[in-house]
C-alpha cells in the first residue's frame, strides 16, 4: 500500500472519529481530529489545525443536520446567519495570531484550553427541556449576543482549529436558554457553508500548503461519522452527553501533552 493510500485511510479514520463527536455534541470535531492527526500522521500543531479547518469546508455536517431536523429539534435561521457573519471575521484574526505562535507554545496553549473547556462543560447546568411547539426562539438578543458569540467562536476556531462550536454550544445554551440539542443543531448548521475559508487561507499560506490528500479522507470520514453520532445524540439525555463530552476533551488534552512536538 502506497504512502498516499495510508495517509488517506488515516485521514478517513480520523474524520470518522471527529464526525461522530460532531454528531454527538454539535462540535466541529477538531477536538479529536487535531490530536489524532498529530499522533497518527505526525503533523505539527499548525498543520494539524489547518488540515482540520480545511476538512470542514465541505458541508460534512449536512447528514447530522437533516437527522436533527427530522427529530424535531428547534432552530433559528436568523440566529445562525448572525453567528456565521461574525465568525468569518473572528476566524481570520485568530488564524493570523495562531501562525505567529511557535508550534510547541501553540500545542501547550491548545492543551490548556481543552482542560478549561472540559471543566466548564462539566460544571454547566443543562436548561430545562422545552416543548416549543410552533413558538419561535426569543431573539431579543440576536445582535447583542449573536455577534460577540459568533466572533469569539471564530477567534477560538482560528487559534485552535476546533471549529468554534466549543464556544457556540455553551453560550447559546446559556444566553438564549437553548437545550443541549438545540444549541448543537445551531452549531452544526453553522458548518454547512464554508465558514472556515478565511482561516484555511491563512494556514495554507503560512505553512506552505496543507496535506490535501489527508484532508479529503478526513472530510469523507467526518460526513459518515456525523450521521452516526447524530442518531445516538437524539436518543441520549443532554446531561449524559455533557459528561461524556467532558471526559473526551480531557483525554484529548492528555494526548496533546504527550506528543513529542
Amino acid at each position: 500500500m502506497s504512502v498516499d493510500s495510508v495517509r488517506l485511510l488515516a485521514g478517513l479514520g480520523t474524520g470518522l472519529c471527529g464526525g461522530g463527536l460532531a454528531g454527538l455534541f454539535g462540535v466541529g470535531g477538531g477536538i479529536v481530529m487535531v490530536p489524532l492527526l498529530g499522533l497518527i500522521l505526525n503533523l505539527d500543531q499548525h498543520r494539524a489545525q489547518g488540515a482540520t479547518l480545511a476538512a470542514m469546508l465541505l458541508p460534512t455536517g449536512l447528514p447530522a443536520v437533516l437527522h436533527y431536523r427530522r427529530r424535531g429539534i428547534a432552530y433559528s435561521l436568523p440566529l445562525v446567519g448572525v453567528l456565521i457573519l461574525a465568525f468569518l471575521f473572528g476566524i481570520y484574526g485568530g488564524s493570523l495570531v495562531a501562525n505567529r505562535i511557535p508550534s510547541n507554545g501553540l500545542r501547550w496553549t491548545y492543551a490548556a484550553f481543552l482542560v478549561l473547556l472540559a471543566v466548564r462543560t462539566f460544571l454547566r447546568q443543562e436548561p430545562a427541556m422545552l416543548d416549543r411547539g410552533a413558538e419561535p426562539f426569543d431573539l431579543s438578543g440576536l445582535w447583542t449576543w449573536g455577534l460577540p458569540i459568533g466572533f469569539l467562536a471564530g477567534v477560538v476556531s482560528g487559534l485552535t482549529g476546533l471549529g468554534g462550536a466549543v464556544v457556540v454550544v455553551p453560550l447559546l445554551a446559556s444566553r438564549f436558554k437553548m437545550t443541549q440539542h438545540e444549541a448543537q443543531m445551531a452549531s452544526l448548521m453553522m458548518l454547512l457553508p464554508p465558514i472556515g475559508l478565511p482561516g484555511v487561507y491563512v494556514y495554507a499560506k503560512a505553512q506552505g500548503g496543507l496535506p490535501w490528500g489527508v484532508i479529503l479522507g478526513v472530510a469523507l470520514g467526518f460526513a459518515l461519522g456525523a450521521m452516526g453520532g447524530a442518531r445516538v445524540a437524539t436518543r441520549t439525555r443532554g446531561v449524559k452527553l455533557k459528561q461524556i463530552y467532558a471526559g473526551i476533551v480531557l483525554l484529548m488534552a492528555l494526548m496533546v501533552v504527550l506528543r513529542r512536538h
